[in-house]
């Protein structure tokens, strides 16, 4: 069984690598955003970048900081079948994906005014911000010395693998191709 992690910037085109693993590879989808949206649910709260953070951070002040991909990763090694496991946020989470077994982390990244249009032309509930706020979000989650707050940049940095997809779709995936091995 192959796990990847994915991270990387917000709207940098992690979804996109998630899809072409799943439907060209066969590989299951393990959601870090679709299991916070769950407990976002369950708790009643707005469904929003914020209570996103608000949540993850406090599952992982509770249960410590590879709570969440934990679970997921207990879900994907009951299916037994090579999976990527998306939005990894923390270094903790990849220390703790590392030690399971085969695991590789992949990171993405773009241009911000680039990253800003595609969400804004994806549209999600948790995108609909302006441009300001899409900057404050994302600096709010690059670094953190609480090992149970986002850290993208130092997940960034621990990655095995970078793209940076400033590119069409099938440029990132012709690189993906290149320069990972699955």
């Amino acid at each position: 069984m192959i796990i990847i992690g994915i991270t990387g910037t917000l709207g940098a085109g992690k979804g996109t690598i998630v899809e072409y693993l799943v439907e060209k590879k066969k590989f299951v989808h393990y959601s870090v955003r679709a299991y916070l949206t769950e407990v976002i649910a369950e708790r009643k709260m707005p469904l929003n970048r914020d209570s996103m953070t608000i949540v993850a951070n406090n599952l992982r002040e509770t249960y410590g900081p590879s709570y969440v991909t934990d679970q997921l990763f207990y879900k994907a090694s009951e299916a037994g079948k090579n999976c990527i496991i998306e939005s990894i946020r923390t270094p903790g989470e990849i220390t703790s994906l590392r030690e399971k077994g085969d695991f590789i982390l992949l990171a993405v990244d773009a241009d911000v005014k680039i990253r800003y249009s595609r969400i804004q032309q994806r549209a999600s509930s948790t995108d609909n911000v302006d441009f300001e706020t899409f900057c404050k979000n994302e600096k709010r989650e690059m670094n953190s010395t609480n090992p149970n707050a986002q850290n993208l940049q130092k997940c960034i940095e621990m990655a095995d693998y970078r793209l940076l997809n400033n590119g069409t779709i099938e440029n990132l995936i012709e690189t993906f191709e290149r320069e990972i091995v699955v």
